[in-house]
């Protein structure tokens, strides 16, 4: 038996505009990343501090979009279907939100190294970059189209970021056991590289809760080999 829907027109549009709230949510997020890695790579403490401020937006946006799920809870008493959207959005504001603060910390740490000799070229953490804004992406996709496919790779990706914060940690380590003068700078890239780590796991959490909200399944604490199969 399928779910009883709702048929205002203006109800739909209210979940419209949640959709697209967190559509631009996400592609502020990701143009945060971009622009933080940006500030790094070219040593452009201008763009930094764009990104530090920038933040702003992103956490009003998370705000207004929360008080109007919340505004929609209160007021429109959805049914199961809607209320597992609705719930399920105000969750992923709160993603993009932290996502926007690692943005943030990220143009900080560049700011920070700015002022010092580079210690290597970055190859590593574009890679990094690149992957994780895919992530974001991807994951919303896969909320507004209900795609467990899509979830999926989300979910399998950040092991691949995993693997490259501890390539990049083991390589800096090399770097302070050889010369103390570099421990200052070698940490501070860590830190980077750790931002984007957890912006892959808040990613991840997007796509644990799309799993959730279209299968009932929980999968936050599941583990996606590379190389496993989809089920027939």
């Amino acid at each position: 038996m399928e779910e009883k829907r709702h048929t205002s027109s203006h109800y739909e549009k209210e979940l419209q505009e949640i959709k697209n709230g967190l559509i631009y949510l996400g592609a502020l997020t990701e143009k945060a990343i971009h622009a933080a890695m940006k500030s790094l790579s070219e040593r452009n403490s201008d763009v930094a501090h764009e990104v530090i401020q920038a933040d702003d937006e992103i956490d009003g946006l998370d705000t207004e979009l929360e008080e109007k799920c919340i505004q929609i809870l209160a007021l429109r008493q959805p049914t199961a279907i809607d209320l597992r959207f609705i719930t399920t959005a105000i969750k992923i504001t709160g993603h993009l939100e932290r996502i926007g603060d690692m943005a943030a910390n990220i143009a900080e740490k560049a700011l920070l190294l700015i002022e010092e000799p580079q210690l290597k070229p970055y190859i590593d953490l574009p890679r990094m970059t690149d992957l994780v804004a895919g992530m974001i992406r991807d994951s919303l996709d896969s909320f507004i189209r209900k795609d467990l496919h899509m979830a999926q790779k989300v979910q399998q990706t950040e092991q691949v970021i995993d693997d490259l914060n501890e390539q990049i940690f083991r390589e800096l380590l090399t770097f302070m056991m050889e010369d103390s003068k570099s421990i200052h700078r070698s940490l501070m890239i860590m830190q980077v590289s750790k931002n984007l780590e957890r912006i892959a796991d808040h990613a991840k959490g997007i796509a644990d809760m799309v799993t959730y909200m279209v299968t009932g399944e929980c999968v936050r604490h599941q583990t996606y080999p590379l190389d496993e199969k989809e089920p027939a």
